[in-house]
């Protein structure tokens, strides 16, 4: 008597051969890390209160952009004392014109009366005797005027030397009045702020962190045989999440790859998980916004 199980067993056996090739299958990536960025932490180069500091963790700044300032009003005032003190040094420097000019009135009055004089003696209506005597006037009042300048030039000079480090102190007080300002270096997005308004500074205190996420980088793990398959500049496909169960493609460029290999990271599983040691590669990323810092995300070698 033939079973009528047969043709259901058969129906049977062979859904279940062919479920296997119905399940989606996962594509295979080169590589898996996650994202990272090149993170800035912006310290305080002054020592006082903040008095202005109004920035919020999300916010976007621009290089250059100022955004709080530290309590300057003690500098500005050692500021002031140092341009009154070079005031008073500058006010005792001569003024070489003056001084030598009665000198030079007399030089003047004197060689005028020398012309006269070499009138006269044309004519013979003066001893020659006056025109020796003039010379000699005239050749006194020069040595005594370049005696004289020489004196005030030397006074001029050493009161320039005094004031110069009164000057340069002034320069020094001037900088530390920019660096009160907490001036943004780079644009970017701020991560964690760490400092409020009216909160103590000091020098080297870090007050927020800045990262400029347009382009972020992906670090992965590559092993030893697929060292030869990657090369700076190339052009890589980059597999993120889409957060419905399927993945989203772009594509990225290699800007770094370590020259020493490095014990393979716990969480990281690279192509062929029984090579020991892998290589860190860094791939630049363009950010639409999708992309976060320790997102992870996967690479397919072109």
């Amino acid at each position: 008597m033939k079973s009528t199980h047969t043709p259901l067993m058969i129906s049977c056996l062979i859904g279940f051969l062919l479920f296997p090739s119905c399940k989606k299958k996962e594509p295979e990536f080169d590589a898996t890390g996650t994202f990272e960025a090149v993170e800035t932490i912006i310290s305080a180069e002054a020592n006082g209160t903040l008095k202005t500091f109004d920035i919020q963790e999300g916010q976007q700044l621009a290089a250059g952009q100022l955004v709080g300032y530290i309590d300057s009003v003690q500098l500005y005032l050692k500021k002031r004392q140092l341009e009154s003190q070079a005031k008073a040094v500058l006010g005792k420097k001569p003024s070489v014109n003056t001084q030598l000019a009665a000198l030079q009135s007399q030089l003047h009055t004197a060689q005028r009366e020398r012309v006269r004089i070499q009138n006269l003696l044309k004519d013979d209506a003066v001893p020659a005797k006056q025109l020796d005597d003039i010379n000699a006037q005239i050749d006194l009042i020069s040595k005594q005027i370049a005696a004289q300048r020489s004196t005030l030039d030397l006074s001029v000079s050493s009161i320039d030397k005094d004031v110069q480090p009164i000057e340069v102190q002034m320069l020094q007080i001037e900088d530390q009045l920019q660096k009160s300002k907490i001036v943004n270096p780079i644009a970017g997005t701020v991560l964690t702020k760490y400092a409020e308004a009216n909160e103590m500074a000091s020098i080297g205190k870090p007050l927020y962190k800045i990262a400029d996420l347009s382009s972020l980088i992906l670090r992965v793990y590559i092993s030893g045989d697929q060292l030869p398959l990657i090369k700076l500049n190339q052009q890589v496909k980059v597999f993120t999440d889409d957060g419905n169960g399927g993945f989203k493609e772009t594509k990225g460029t290699i800007t770094w790859i370590n020259d020493k290999a490095e014990f393979t990271p716990k969480t990281i599983q690279s192509k062929n998980e029984r090579a020991n040691q892998v290589y860190a590669v860094k791939v630049l990323v363009k950010n639409d916004g999708s992309y976060k810092i320790g997102m992870y995300g996967e690479i397919k070698l072109n």
